[in-house]
């Protein structure tokens, strides 16, 4: 029905209101419109302060997820898997690790080798073209530097955006969201941080990792 602030949602079911829990900050315009149907997952519990998270979103006749812990989920799975071509010689692969002032998603490791990874969550595309950020991030512009850092330690850095959704194919950085991030994102890419994107198979049974889309910089 509409949305209340970052984190909650007034949605309608069966003819009553109930609020949701958001799990994602991104402005989502084109995702959240009155009328749109979702999907809700019931999250009872004493701590909670809503019933339910609110966890796809039907646009244009397609499911899109607005979950945004799935992504860092859905990499370490795939990497665990070695299903990622980019990180495949990696046996060990760690979540929450910290590295200077930051707290990154992933490590991997091979022997003396490491590589640090941070995973974001993309929900926008515009035709054909997932852009991320939807609206400035202060967060994602510190993980960039990060990485940035521990590329110019001979530490292996890497950022993989997790496009939750099928239809797109290819992802750039939305410069008129954030101008910062997007210039971070390039200089992060010549300083030897790999930056891949890959799309999802989203639907209200399950979510998989998809294909592997270019990145345009």
């Amino acid at each position: 029905m509409r949305r209340l602030n970052r984190f909650a949602a007034l949605v309608e079911i069966e003819g009553r209101e109930a609020v949701a829990h958001l799990p994602n900050s991104g402005r989502m315009t084109e995702l959240l419109v009155p009328g749109h149907p979702v999907l809700l997952v019931e999250r009872p519990g004493p701590s909670r302060k809503t019933a339910f998270d609110m966890v796809l979103v039907v646009y244009q006749g397609r499911w899109v997820s607005v979950d945004s812990r799935l992504p860092s989920e859905l990499a370490f799975v795939a990497l665990q898997q070695r299903a990622l071509a980019p990180w495949a010689d990696y046996s060990e692969v760690r979540r929450e690790v910290r590295y200077g002032d930051s707290r990154l998603d992933l490590e991997l490791r091979e022997g003396a080798r490491r590589c640090l990874i941070e995973a974001k969550s993309v929900n926008l595309v515009c035709d054909g073209r997932a852009l991320f950020p939807d609206a400035r991030t202060e967060r994602g512009a510190r993980h960039l530097q990060t990485l940035m850092h521990a590329a110019s330690a001979g530490i292996g850095a890497g950022v993989v955006f997790i496009i939750q959704r099928d239809d797109a194919r290819s992802l750039a950085p939305f410069d008129a969201a954030d101008p910062q991030f997007g210039r971070l994102l390039r200089e992060a890419a010549r300083s030897g941080v790999q930056v891949h994107a890959y799309r999802c198979n989203v639907s209200p049974r399950a979510i998989a990792l998809g294909d592997e889309v270019p990145v345009e910089l």
